[in-house]
């Protein structure tokens, strides 16, 4: 024996599916047929477990247990017998890589592949494990794990956010929904030009003061976990176009079918109080159950539906004030218009926000951690409130003028109530707007904690985005480095989202697809922490070198 043929030099070879051998002639135990021999029939006979086919990585049969003395790998060049069905085997068989001979010491195969299932497709024959058995192919020499350029390929990659193709169907129609939305204000602008003319400007500026404040507040409101703009502006263009044509057309069909029924149409006290509430809150608020359905990620609580709520309402409160104080104009010139101004836009501005608000949270409420066909369900009670509300708030008014005109013979009454009573649903409105302020920071917070508990965040990085003075504090310290204030920014908005995406992954919505999008703003925080901390470190260098 060769000292290149040895064991210590011998490259191990890879296992190989045989076929099955020849029954007919089995080998002679513990020899090897000579050249022009063959195998005694008398003889005892050789076990040829090892010669039968077996998964590819599968382990050769223990010799010691098949009663067979220690089995030692082929040598290189050394011929090996390769059983043939029906033949009898001569001495010059071709050798079976990967195979051992007796005699010869025991050698191991290279470590088998990573094993990984790939999904089969549709409509193709199906694959099944016994068939890649029976069609089992060499293993290389060496196996191979990876290459650079795999790698090098997926960091040149761009990187792209779970349910990314979702979100752009979304946008997409987001986008067409404002598109319709702005159409419909051109024609309401039309209409209102052709009936006000160059009035329309004056009244369009008199409506916007409690608009602009009602925006301002609900915008403070939603700096802790910003919602999309564009969510925002379909709100609030919903309630001045669409609520608006909606409740018209609705009414106008109702009058056509009671004509039609024989009746001539509904009482006053009964539309004020009854039809008005129920046709106008269902227009306005059924934008907040497509919303929730079609973008739950974006109205994850009950501070969403307040904001969401609050922006259709002071859109529909935007355009009914046009059309009255146009009304108003147009009949007492102006002094009718500066009266109707006072009472509807600076003593009850907030009366439509407040309805719709009803609505907003309890879908919040339910969108948090509730299943989706309870969100329908949780529509309802906030509907009907908004319902109530409303429809009192009309009935006091009536109630309230039939006293002065019987009574005091004047609008004190009338006045006093209105005020005292729009106070208490204003009060209501700002009071529960801080409440779910609040409690949203704290929300975010405990969910922050699950994060920084499992290693992802430290506790004070949890207080620090926990806190508006934290944030702000953060802000301060980042903004001493190039492009550090941008970095905090994004670790400030990325911690919203992954308090959002934690309680939907604590309340089974979304699957596996949530926990995707989990690990892909676990990656955008940990990069922008990185980032920030490499600048601070580098600035910190340089004023330590001069």
């Amino acid at each position: 024996m060769s000292a290149q043929n040895g064991p210590g030099s011998q490259r191990p070879q890879p296992p190989q599916v045989q076929g099955p051998p020849n029954p007919n002639v089995p080998p002679a135990h513990g020899q090897v047929p000579q050249q022009g021999q063959v195998p005694q029939p008398n003889q005892p006979q050789q076990n040829h477990d090892r010669f039968r086919p077996r998964p590819q990585g599968s382990q050769q049969p223990n010799p010691q247990q098949a009663g067979q003395g220690p089995q030692q790998p082929p040598m290189q060049g050394q011929p090996q017998m390769q059983p043939v069905p029906g033949r009898l085997m001569p001495q010059q068989a071709q050798p079976i890589p990967g195979q051992p001979m007796p005699g010869q010491p025991v050698m191991y195969a290279p470590p088998p592949a990573q094993v990984r299932v790939y999904a089969q497709p549709r409509f193709a024959p199906t694959v099944t494990q016994e068939m890649r058995i029976r069609a089992g192919m060499q293993a290389p020499q060496q196996v191979v794990t990876d290459t650079p350029w795999t790698g090098a390929v997926r960091k040149a990659q761009p990187k792209t956010q779970p349910d990314s193709t979702g979100n752009i169907v979304r946008l997409v129609a987001a986008i067409l929904v404002l598109i319709g939305l702005v159409v419909g204000l051109a024609l309401l602008a039309l209409v209102g030009g052709l009936s006000f003319g160059v009035r329309l400007f004056a009244l369009i500026g008199l409506s916007a003061i409690p608009l602009l404040g009602i925006i301002a507040y609900v915008l403070w409101l939603d700096r802790w976990r910003p919602q999309p703009k564009l969510l925002l502006g379909i709100c609030l263009l919903w309630g001045a176009v669409a609520a608006v044509i909606l409740t018209l057309a609705f009414s106008i069909a109702g009058e056509i079918a009671l004509a039609l029924a024989g009746f001539r149409g509904v009482p006053s006290l009964i539309g004020t109080v009854i039809q008005a509430p129920i046709l106008e809150e269902s227009t306005k608020t059924v934008l907040l159950l497509v919303i929730v359905l079609a973008a739950r990620r974006y109205f994850e609580g009950p501070l969403d539906g307040l904001v969401y709520g609050s922006l259709i309402g002071a859109g529909f409160a935007f355009t009914e004030n046009i059309l009255y104080l146009g009304g108003a104009w147009n009949e007492g010139q102006v002094e009718g218009l500066m009266e109707l101004f006072v009472v509807r836009c600076l003593c009850a501005p907030l009366l439509h926000t407040t309805f719709s608000t009803a609505a907003g949270v309890s879908i919040g409420l339910a969108a948090r951690k509730w299943p989706w066909w309870s969100l329908i369900l949780m529509w309802l009670p906030g509907l009907v409130l908004g319902m109530v509300l409303h429809g009192f708030w009309n009935g006091s008014m009536v109630l309230l003028s039939v006293i002065d005109q019987e009574i005091t013979h004047n609008e004190i009454v009338s006045r006093t109530g209105m005020i005292i009573l729009s106070i208490i649903y204003s009060a209501a409105w700002i009071a529960l707007g801080l409440i779910l302020r609040r409690s949203e920071r704290m929300h975010t917070q405990n969910m922050l904690g699950d994060y920084a508990n499992s290693g992802w965040l430290t506790h004070a990085e949890v207080d620090m985005l926990g806190t508006w003075k934290g944030r702000k504090n953060g802000r301060d310290w980042a903004k001493s480095f190039p492009g550090g204030k941008e970095e905090m920014k994004t670790m400030i908005r990325t911690s919203g989202k992954l308090a959002t995406t934690r309680m939907r992954v604590l309340a089974g919505i979304g699957g596996e697809q949530e926990r995707n999008i989990e690990r892909a703003e676990l990656k955008q925080f940990s990069d922008a922490r990185d980032r920030l901390l490499a600048a601070s470190k580098q600035t910190v260098s340089r004023q330590t070198v001069r």
